[in-house]
């Protein structure tokens, strides 16, 4: 505990106040996420609809995730990190709200996924915000702790909407609603734009918005659309056991209960070791931290074709879990390191619609294969992956990821510099131009 203790002390120290009403921001707003969390139960138990309604609908969430994350890029970098924020936490809310009320089949379709477009299009706001106030050498340990306040608020949610659910979905929806508006109450009044300014030498329409970036142009960076493409691997081997796992169990003939617990370690985890996991990856080599990320990946999946027992099942989710919480702030930090100043939300963006895209795909291949060939293969299909994505980031993104660490362990040595020269008092000059001692 002392050392726990410790790191915790050491991980949150240092940074400036911007991003801790940021991270504060994010906690309240997914302490009180309960639409996603209860939707299904919503869709199947209190409207009638079937299973496949609600995995449709929870489908439409993430294909409208994929539109929303490059919107939400380009919002961020041509109107602001705080407009973005707002108006997205505001959509999502209004969606929540809706669902409180609409109960047609198309009319809780259509509020799904615009509530899709909206949540997603904040989170490349939220990563350029924190790669503008955070400096480089220390971004890897603002996104973790990011993170780390997600899933605490989402642990926090699971447990709270299972207390509240006795007064009603509707009910958990309006909270979300009202924690969502919070969240954009704290932006707004907290948070100060952090757009870099353009150069005054930039005249007309780029002067207020910013050199054009599109999504194409994006694509065209070489090294950063590898980092893409090899997360969009990883993030679909993530998704895949929160459909494939309950579905296995299931085949195993282990009760929907013990699925329960099995998947909560995966919050537990996060949430009682991020921090030390942060401090162990400190400073480490990006390439290295995702290489082994996809490994252990890789590792915890491919293992589940062994596993028979809610033990054995819930030792591969920490296996795996342990890849998540190394992946997600070191891809974060990566894709801020490799994104030019006044493209970072494009760049968010980009990487964004890979997980938006892993979300929507992954829970339809999954559910097809663990029908069709069965749970092995996906499980092995899963392994074969992480091992890809590792040998990808191992071999591809190697050389690249360490030029940009060098050059970010420059910039913050010579930022120490200037800082400590700063500091050392300067005799000021006496009525004669002299310097005075003392």
């Amino acid at each position: 505990m002392a050392t726990i203790g410790r790191a915790a002390k050491e991980t949150v120290s240092g940074l400036p106040d911007g991003f801790w009403w940021l991270w504060t921001s994010t906690l309240v707003n997914r302490t009180g996420a309960f639409v996603l969390t209860f939707l299904s139960l919503y869709l199947t138990q209190e409207l009638g609809y079937s299973a496949w309604y609600a995995g449709l609908v929870i489908a439409l969430h993430g294909l409208g995730g994929i539109a929303g994350s490059p919107l939400g890029g380009m919002l961020t970098d041509r109107w602001g990190r705080r407009p973005t924020m707002i108006a997205g936490h505001l959509g999502t809310a209004a969606g929540a709200a809706a669902l409180a009320v609409v109960t047609s089949a198309v009319g809780v379709a259509v509020v799904v996924l615009l509530m899709g477009v909206a949540m997603q299009a904040v989170r490349p706001a939220i990563g350029a915000t924190i790669a503008d106030l955070v400096p480089e050498h220390e971004r890897r340990r603002a996104y973790a702790l990011n993170y780390w306040a997600l899933n605490l608020g989402f642990a926090i949610a699971a447990l709270g909407g299972g207390a509240a659910i006795v007064f009603g979905y509707r009910t958990l929806f309006l909270v979300d609603a009202a924690a969502t508006v919070l969240c954009a109450v704290i932006v707004f009044l907290r948070l100060p734009e952090t757009r870099p300014a353009v150069p005054a030498a930039v005249k007309g329409e780029e002067a207020a918005a910013g050199p054009k970036v599109s999504v194409v142009e994006v694509l065209r960076d070489g090294p950063f659309r590898t980092l893409v493409l090899l997360n969009l691997l990883v993030c679909l081997i993530f998704t895949a056991p929160w459909v494939g796992l309950p579905l296995t169990m299931a085949g195993e003939g282990l009760e929907p209960s013990a699925y329960g617990m099995v998947i909560a370690v995966n919050g537990v985890v996060i949430v009682g070791f991020q921090l030390l996991v942060n401090k162990i990856t400190d400073r480490r080599s990006p390439a290295a931290l995702l290489t082994v990320s996809s490994l252990l990946f890789a590792a915890g999946t491919g293992a589940t074709t062994l596993a028979g027992t809610p033990l054995l099942f819930a030792v591969t989710v920490v296996v795996w879990t342990l890849g998540e919480m190394v992946h997600v702030p070191t891809n974060a930090a990566a894709t801020a390191r490799l994104a030019p100043e006044h493209a970072r939300g494009r760049y968010q963006g980009v990487m964004g619609m890979s997980w938006a895209l892993a979300g929507f795909l992954a829970p339809i291949l999954a559910g097809w294969i663990v029908d069709g060939p069965g749970p092995d293969v996906l499980w092995i299909g899963c392994g074969v992956i992480g091992v890809v994505a590792a040998a990808g980031y191992a071999t591809l993104l190697r050389r690249v990821l360490a030029k940009s660490e060098e050059e970010a362990e420059a910039a913050a040595a010579v930022a120490a510099a200037a800082g400590a020269v700063a500091a050392v008092p300067v005799p000021a000059p006496d009525a004669d131009g002299e310097k005075v001692s003392g």
